[in-house]
């Protein structure tokens, strides 16, 4: 079954501006939310001990927080459920005191007389290497951006480019405004999320770009705002059932994979969603909102193809000898 006939043009941009207003208003809603509200950032980036406890029962949270008082590695415990009543997740900030013994055996003492429990997972993380992390999937993230950036500037006209980065900053910002919302752990997997992301929402708007490109250069068509709804609504088909494809492997992580997927597979579940959003509504709008002409275009390829034309008559001329 066909979601969009692709002999039929959609009026993508026509119906579409009041899907990128409040496009917008939502991307200065997120900044405002990770201005004031910040990010819940894992031990993955501020060092620390994860411990998960499973009981029989359901977890008694406030006899379990009473018993960690009693402690001085886990004075400053956060203790939360943990995917369902029975598990719950211990966190604590780094500490030197009692490094030299095995946490869980530690945990197993603390929490005895509390009911009937597992040690299921302990993580830890020093603080030197939380800085080394974070410094890390910073830099990979700045660096896969300027590549981005870089790539659409050279192989597109530059409003074609300016839009595009311009979507995929929007992509991101909203993506991370619902992480902070839901306080969602950031963690080291969220970094990977994001960089997936930023590669999901440039491949979906450069398909558009490019039958755009297409189109412009292979008909006589004057109309730019015609030429963009008739390049999304040929690649609407593909674009809907490739997101449709990505967007349920990522809710079946997201709903059996655990909490402990949920750094990854929620920024996904938003970003794939955001992604293959704004490759209609926003960074084909912004093309058109830039001022291109498409006489324009189609004059300045003219004059590389005659430019080339006249190298190759030149070379063809200096090889025979004649000048």
């Amino acid at each position: 079954m066909e979601l969009f006939k692709e002999d039929k043009i959609y009026n993508f941009l026509g119906k579409g501006k009041i899907f990128f207003i409040a496009s917008f208003v939502l991307f200065f809603i997120s900044i405002a939310l990770i201005a004031i509200k910040g990010f819940s950032f894992g031990i993955d980036f501020t060092g620390g001990t994860v411990v998960q406890v499973k009981y029989t029962g359901d977890a008694p949270i406030d006899k379990i927080r009473e018993s960690l008082k009693k402690s001085e590695l886990f004075e400053h415990a956060s203790v939360s459920e943990f995917g369902s009543s029975q598990e719950v997740v211990i966190k604590t900030p780094s500490s030197t005191v009692g490094l030299s013994h095995d946490i869980g055996d530690t945990t197993k003492e603390i929490l005895k007389g509390t009911g009937e429990f597992e040690i299921r997972r302990v993580d830890m993380v020093g603080p030197k290497v939380g800085d080394e992390l974070r410094v890390k999937g910073l830099s990979a993230f700045l660096l896969t951006l300027l590549a981005i950036m870089a790539t659409v500037t050279f192989r597109y006209e530059w409003r074609f480019a300016l839009a595009a980065i311009i979507a995929i900053v929007h992509d991101i910002v909203i993506t991370f405004g619902f992480v902070s919302y839901f306080g969602v752990d950031f963690n080291i997997e969220s970094v990977a999320a994001l960089l997936m992301i930023l590669g999901y929402s440039i491949h979906d708007t450069i398909i558009v770009y490019d039958r755009v490109r297409e189109h412009i250069e292979e008909s006589k068509e004057a109309d730019f705002v015609h030429i963009i709804n008739e390049a999304v609504s040929r690649t609407q088909s593909r674009t809907t059932l490739t997101s449709l494809t990505v967007f349920f492997v990522v809710l079946t992580l997201f709903l059996f994979g655990g909490d402990i997927m949920l750094g990854f597979s929620f920024p996904m579940l938003v970003g794939v969603v955001i992604g293959t959003y704004s490759s209609i509504f926003v960074a084909a709008q912004l093309v058109v909102w830039t001022g291109f002409s498409v006489a324009a275009y189609r004059q300045k390829m003219a004059d590389k193809v005659k430019i080339q034309a006249e190298k190759e008559r030149m070379r063809s001329q200096f090889e025979s000898g004649v000048m």
